[in-house]
C-alpha cells in the first residue's frame, strides 16, 4: 500500500488524528478516550499506517469480542476497497483471515497473549491498539502490562495505544501516559423508564416494547438482550413483522459473519430495522440508522464460576456505565429515544461499573501464562490493579495438581503444552492427557457450554455426551437442541485441534469419569462409608448428590460441577455438605493407579491413642492403609501437638511447682513489657508445643502418656540464663514476715500477688510488703487464729490505724488464747497463742 487513506472527514475522531499522531511519536504509551462511534476503532489505525516511527511494520488491533474484531476488520478493509485478509485481517479463537501483505491484524485477547508468549519482541509491529480498555477484562491488563515489560526491556521502539469509550480519571496519571480526547458527536436521547420494574420474562418485555415503539417513534430499533436465548424468544413473538416490511435481525458473537453484516449494515431493500443484540453491541460496534434503543437492563458476562471450577456466562443486572453506553446508541445520526425497561428508582441502585476482571475472576490462565512468561511472581510487573495475592495462591495449587507448574511455580513442559490449546488450563489438561481424543473433544465442549439436558435430568454427565451423540444419529430427545448446536461446533474445534473423527457411539461412563478426573483432580470423590449419595472429595469436602439421584450408588465419583456452600437442603437436613451438580463414575482402579504412599501419624480423640499408618492416598482420600511400626520422632511430635491444641492443655498436668513456675513468670512479664521475658501464657505454649515440649515427649503414645510427663524441667529450660535467678529476685516463691515466718505467695498474672498470713504474725509491721524490686505490693490475705480470710488490703499502715480495731472486737472474744493487744504497733508479733502470765 503505497499511502493510507484518510478517514472519513465526518468522523468525530478525524479531530484529533494530528495529536495521536504528534503524542506516539512522542512517547511510547498514549491513552485516546472517544466516545461509540467516533470511529476511533476504525479510523485511527487506518491513519497512523504511514507514520515514519512505524517504518513499515504491522499494526495490532487488539478487541475483547470475536464480532467486533470481524465487524472492525471488515469495514477497515472496505474503506482500502479490499476483501477481509488483504491490508487488514483478523485473528479469532478457532479463525483467521490473514496473509502476508496484512499489515493491520485485528485480534481477540487470547490471541495477542499466545503471539506475545512465542515472539516476545512482536518482531514486525511497531504499534499494538487497546481498544475498548474501559472493560478492564484480564487479558487486557495482561496485555498491558506484558507489552510494558516488552517496551522496557526488549523494544523501546514499540508504541502501545490504549483506546476506551470512558476512563477513570486517573487512568493516564497511573500509565505516565498523555491523554487524547475526542468529545464525539452525539444528538440527545430522550430516556424513559417503566413505571415498575417487569415480573416478567425480559424477551417478553421487550417484545411488546418493541411493537410499541414501531408505532411511536421513527428509526431502526436496537434492543439489547443478555443471550442467545432470549434473542432467540424475542425474535420468535416477532416472526410476524417480517411481513410488514420490518426485518427483525439477530446479533451476537456465535453468528455467521454474513448474519453479523446484515444486522450491522442498513438493510438493502430500505426496510426498517429490528437488532436484537447481546452486549457486544454497547460499543464496539456502530449499527447504521438506529436511533431507538431498548435496553432489557441484562447483561450476561464471564465470571469465575466456584461450582465448575471455570469462566462462566453469568446473567445479571446491568451497570450504570452500560445502561448510559446503550443508550448513547440511539443518538449517533440523530436525536433519538431509550426505553429503560425498569423503574427510575431502581436506576439509582444499579452498580455503578464492574470491577476489573482481575480483582474477581479465577486465576488459573494468568497464572500459568505469568509463568511461561518466566515471571511466576505478578508483583514484578506494571499492574493497574495487582492480581490478589490469594486468588493468585489457589490457581498455583490448581496448576501444581495438573502438572503444570512445579514446586517453584515454573512452567513444567506439561503445563507449557496445556497453553496451545485455546481455553482453561483443566480442559487443556484434559484434552492433552486424553487417549479418545472424541470423547475428550466431547466432554470439553459439553463442560464450557450449557447444560443441554432439562432440570431434573439427573447429575450425570455421561447422559449429555450420549444426547449429543444421539443428535449426532439423528435421533431427538429432550436436549435443548440450540445448546447441542453450540456444544457440536465447539466440539469440532477440538476434534480439528486432535485430528479426530466424530463418534456417534454411546460412551462408557468410567472413560468419562477418568477424563474428568484429569480436569478436577481435586473432585475425585468417594462415597461415605454410610452411602446415601455423600461423598468425600481429594479436596477434603464433603459433598452429597441430590436424593435418589442414580450415581447416589456409584462407589466413586469424578466430580465437575460443585456448589461447595451448603443450600437450605443440607442444612434442614443437618449437613454441612456441598452438593454435586455434575460428575460422572469413576473407576476405583483409576483412583488407585494416581495414589501415592504418604506416612500418616494422628491422633484419635474417640481412644486418646497415636494412630500410625502407611496410607495410600489421593489427596484426602484413603484408599488403603497397613500400620507403621516405626515412629518418627517429628511425626510424634507434631500428632501430639495437634491433639493438644484441639483438646486443650488440660491434657497435660501442671504440677504445683510447674503451675506457681508458670504464674511468677508471667506476672514478671507483665510487670516488664519492655524487658525479654518468654510467654508462658496458654496461648503461647499451645503455639509453640513442638518446641518446648516435644524434647521431653519420648514415647508418648496415649492420653495418660501425657499425663505423665513432668513438666517443670520443660518449662524451666524457657528461662535461659540470668533469668532464673531474677525471676527468683523479682517474684520470690515465699516472703519472710515478723515472726521468721516463710510465707508462700501466690501469683495470679494481671493481678498483685497474695500473701496469706495470720494476722498476729504482722504485728508492728507498717509497709505492706512488696515483690517486682519494689514496685508492686502484694495483697494481703490477713487471716484469723483459724486460717480464715478476715481482711484483704494492699495498705497495711491503714489497717492498724482503723479496721484493724473492728476486727479486734470481732474476734478476740472467739479466740481469747490469742492476742488482741490495744496497740498493734508496739506489741510482739506471735506465732500461736498468749504465754502465761501475759
Amino acid at each position: 500500500m503505497s499511502a493510507p487513506p484518510l478517514p472519513p472527514t465526518d468522523l468525530p475522531i478525524a479531530e484529533v488524528i494530528p495529536a495521536v499522531r504528534e503524542a506516539l511519536n512522542n512517547n511510547p504509551l498514549v491513552v485516546v478516550q472517544a466516545p461509540p462511534g467516533a470511529g476511533k476503532s476504525t479510523a485511527l489505525p487506518l491513519a497512523l499506517l504511514g507514520e515514519p516511527w512505524l517504518g513499515g511494520q504491522s499494526i495490532v488491533v487488539l478487541q475483547p469480542r470475536r464480532v467486533a474484531a470481524r465487524a472492525v476488520a471488515s469495514r477497515m478493509a472496505e474503506t482500502l476497497g479490499e476483501e477481509v485478509g488483504g491490508s487488514v485481517g483478523y485473528r479469532v479463537r478457532f479463525e483467521s483471515r490473514v496473509s502476508a501483505a496484512t499489515r493491520i491484524e485485528v485480534v481477540t485477547e487470547g490471541i495477542l497473549t499466545r503471539r506475545l508468549q512465542r515472539d516476545p519482541e512482536l518482531a514486525g509491529v511497531g504499534l499494538v491498539i487497546l481498544d475498548e480498555f474501559h472493560e478492564r477484562s484480564l487479558n487486557a491488563d495482561l496485555a498491558l502490562a506484558l507489552l510494558r515489560e516488552v517496551q522496557g526491556a526488549l523494544r523501546d521502539d514499540l508504541r502501545v495505544l490504549v483506546m476506551s469509550a470512558t476512563l477513570n480519571a486517573d487512568l493516564p496519571a497511573r500509565l505516565n501516559a498523555p491523554l487524547i480526547e475526542s468529545a464525539g458527536r452525539a444528538y440527545p436521547v430522550e430516556i424513559r423508564y417503566l413505571d415498575t420494574d417487569p415480573a416478567g420474562r425480559v424477551e417478553d418485555t421487550v417484545a411488546r416494547t418493541v411493537r410499541s415503539a414501531l408505532q411511536t417513534d421513527p428509526g431502526d430499533i436496537l434492543a439489547f438482550l443478555p443471550g442467545v436465548r432470549e434473542i432467540r424468544g424475542a425474535a420468535g413473538q416477532l416472526a410476524d413483522l417480517e411481513g410488514t416490511g420490518i426485518a427483525v435481525l439477530p446479533l451476537y458473537g456465535d453468528l455467521p459473519l454474513a448474519a453479523q453484516r446484515r444486522a450491522l449494515l442498513p438493510d438493502p431493500g430500505g426496510r426498517r430495522k429490528v437488532v436484537l443484540a447481546t452486549s457486544i453491541a454497547e460499543t464496539s460496534l456502530t449499527i447504521a440508522g438506529v436511533r431507538v434503543v431498548i435496553d432489557g437492563g441484562q447483561s450476561r458476562t464471564q465470571r469465575f464460576d466456584p461450582a465448575s471450577g471455570l469462566s462462566r456466562m453469568v446473567t445479571g443486572r446491568v451497570t450504570r456505565d452500560s445502561a448510559t453506553q446503550r443508550a448513547g446508541r440511539a443518538g449517533r445520526t440523530a436525536a433519538g429515544v431509550a426505553y429503560r425497561l425498569w423503574s427510575e428508582r431502581t436506576q439509582a441502585l444499579l452498580p455503578a461499573a464492574s470491577l476489573p476482571e482481575v480483582l474477581e475472576a479465577d486465576l488459573a490462565p494468568l497464572t500459568l501464562e505469568l509463568a511461561q512468561w518466566g515471571t511466576p511472581d505478578p508483583a514484578t510487573l506494571h499492574w493497574l490493579d495487582l492480581p490478589p495475592a490469594p486468588r493468585v495462591a489457589l490457581a498455583r495449587t490448581l496448576l501444581h495438581d495438573l502438572d503444570a507448574l512445579d514446586e517453584a511455580g515454573r512452567v513444567t513442559p506439561a503445563g507449557a503444552r496445556l497453553l496451545d490449546f485455546p481455553t482453561h488450563p483443566r480442559l487443556a489438561h484434559l484434552l492433552n492427557g486424553a487417549e479418545d481424543g472424541a470423547l475428550a473433544a466431547d466432554v470439553a465442549a459439553l463442560l464450557e457450554e450449557r447444560d443441554p439436558l432439562p432440570p431434573g435430568s439427573g447429575a450425570d454427565l455421561t447422559d449429555r455426551v450420549a444426547a449429543l451423540r444421539a443428535w449426532r444419529r439423528g435421533e431427538r430427545g429432550t436436549a435443548d437442541i440450540s445448546v447441542l448446536e453450540r456444544v457440536e461446533r465447539l466440539s469440532k474445534q477440538w476434534r480439528t485441534i486432535l485430528k479426530v473423527k466424530p463418534d456417534a457411539t454411546p460412551p462408557d461412563g468410567y472413560d468419562v469419569g477418568a477424563l474428568v478426573a484429569l480436569a478436577y483432580p481435586e473432585r475425585a470423590a468417594l462415597a461415605r462409608e454410610d452411602g446415601r449419595g455423600r461423598f468425600l472429595l481429594a479436596g477434603g469436602q464433603g459433598a452429597a448428590l441430590p436424593e435418589g439421584d442414580p450415581l447416589a450408588g456409584a462407589s466413586a465419583l469424578a466430580v465437575t460441577h460443585l456448589d461447595a456452600t451448603p443450600g437450605a437442603w443440607a442444612k434442614a437436613a443437618g449437613s454441612a455438605e456441598g452438593r454435586i451438580f455434575l460428575a460422572a463414575p469413576l473407576d476405583r482402579a483409576a483412583l488407585e493407579a494416581r495414589a501415592e504412599a504418604a506416612d500418616v501419624v494422628r491422633w484419635d480423640s474417640r481412644t486418646g491413642t497415636l494412630i500410625a499408618e502407611r496410607q495410600q492416598r489421593v489427596g484426602a482420600l484413603v484408599l488403603g492403609s497397613q500400620p507403621l511400626r516405626d515412629l518418627p520422632a517429628g511425626a510424634r511430635a507434631g500428632a501430639l501437638a495437634g491433639a493438644i491444641r484441639t483438646e486443650g492443655l488440660h491434657l497435660l498436668t501442671f504440677s504445683p511447682e510447674a503451675a506457681q513456675l508458670r504464674a511468677r513468670a508471667e506476672s514478671v512479664r507483665r510487670w516488664r513489657p519492655g524487658e525479654a521475658w518468654p510467654d508462658l501464657s496458654d496461648t503461647a505454649l499451645l503455639d509453640t508445643l513442638e518446641t518446648w515440649l516435644g524434647p521431653h515427649l519420648g514415647s508418648a503414645r496415649s492420653r495418660e502418656d501425657l499425663g505423665r510427663i513432668h513438666l517443670l524441667p520443660a518449662l524451666q529450660a524457657l528461662l535461659p540464663w540470668p533469668l532464673p535467678a531474677q525471676l527468683d529476685d523479682l517474684a520470690p516463691t515465699h516472703l519472710s514476715v515478723p515472726t521468721g515466718s516463710r510465707i508462700r505467695l501466690e501469683y495470679r498474672p494481671g493481678d498483685a500477688p497474695i500473701l496469706a498470713v495470720k494476722l498476729q504474725e504482722l504485728f508492728g509491721l507498717a509497709e505492706t510488703p512488696t515483690v517486682n524490686g519494689g514496685r508492686t505490693p502484694v495483697l494481703l490475705h490477713l487471716l484469723s487464729p483459724a486460717g480464715r480470710p478476715v481482711q484483704v488490703t494492699q495498705d497495711l499502715r491503714s489497717f492498724w490505724n482503723s479496721s484493724y480495731f473492728e476486727v479486734r472486737k470481732d474476734l478476740r472474744g472467739r479466740y481469747p488464747k490469742h492476742p488482741w493487744p490495744d496497740d498493734p504497733w508496739t506489741h510482739a508479733p506471735m506465732k500461736g497463742t498468749k504465754k502465761r502470765g501475759v
